[in-house]
């Protein structure tokens, strides 16, 4: 597999660090993993990790504090759109943010197939094993299944796309907020399966570079889960 140039590799992980900073799940005034952690997590080099700080630097969203470490400031402004948990409560609010999602999401997976970087499909693949696993470990998936839409938005190389999906954070996968403990398990499974099967529709056409491809794979991923919803399968994601 070929390397990414280093300026290349800098830019993706300085588009990671402040996802995890506007998400807040790097809240202002915490303090950075340290250059070799960031090193190790993301296999790259220390001079990698030094450019993609200092762009955040340059953004105004971390300062570096000689001798103790580097540390995330409080943004100026954070995305506006927010949905909230409350927001979610009902199978018709539900559909609502998957008929959003689809006009949002299609449109990103077409730019995705056009400017798809080599990383990108590395952390798809990556996200759909993650998906497998989760599935023989008898998981919902949750995770994986989110990391595996936020990379088709970072692949269309448009932050507003990321910050969209980062913004939603795991409530973009439904069948968080509504679970049935009474469904048979081997039927969870199967449907699991399926919603993976169609995510690895969205990597082809997006490997391939195939725009009209990549939006209608998407596309029929979030109508089947929107139609899913419909029928009342409130394992949906």
């Amino acid at each position: 597999m070929q390397r990414l140039p280093r300026k290349t590799l800098s830019t993706y992980l300085a588009s990671r660090l402040i996802e995890r900073i506007r998400s807040r799940e790097l809240p202002p005034g915490v303090k950075l993993p340290t250059e070799q952690h960031i090193m190790q997590a993301h296999q790259v080099s220390r001079t990698v990790v030094r450019e993609a700080l200092s762009h955040l630097q340059a953004a105004g969203l971390v300062e570096t504090r000689h001798g103790v470490g580097t540390f995330v400031l409080e943004p100026s402004a954070f995305p506006a759109f927010r949905v909230s948990a409350d927001q979610l409560g009902t199978l018709r609010e539900v559909i609502t943010l998957l008929e959003f999602r689809i006009s949002v999401e299609t449109e990103a997976a077409a730019l995705a197939a056009q400017r798809r970087q080599e990383q990108n499909l590395v952390e798809m693949r990556r996200a759909l094993e993650s998906f497998n696993q989760a599935l023989i470990d008898d998981k919902d998936a949750v995770s994986a299944d989110f990391e595996f839409h936020r990379e088709v938005a970072r692949a269309s190389q448009n932050p507003h796309f990321v910050d969209l999906i980062s913004s939603l954070g795991l409530s973009v996968i439904p069948r968080r907020r509504l679970q049935n403990p009474e469904l048979m398990v081997p039927d969870r499974q199967l449907y699991l399966r399926r919603v993976n099967l169609e995510h690895e529709s969205i990597l082809n056409a997006i490997a391939a570079q195939d725009a009209e491809a990549a939006r209608a794979a998407m596309r029929t991923h979030l109508s089947n889960s929107r139609d899913r919803l419909r029928r009342g399968d409130q394992y949906s994601a």
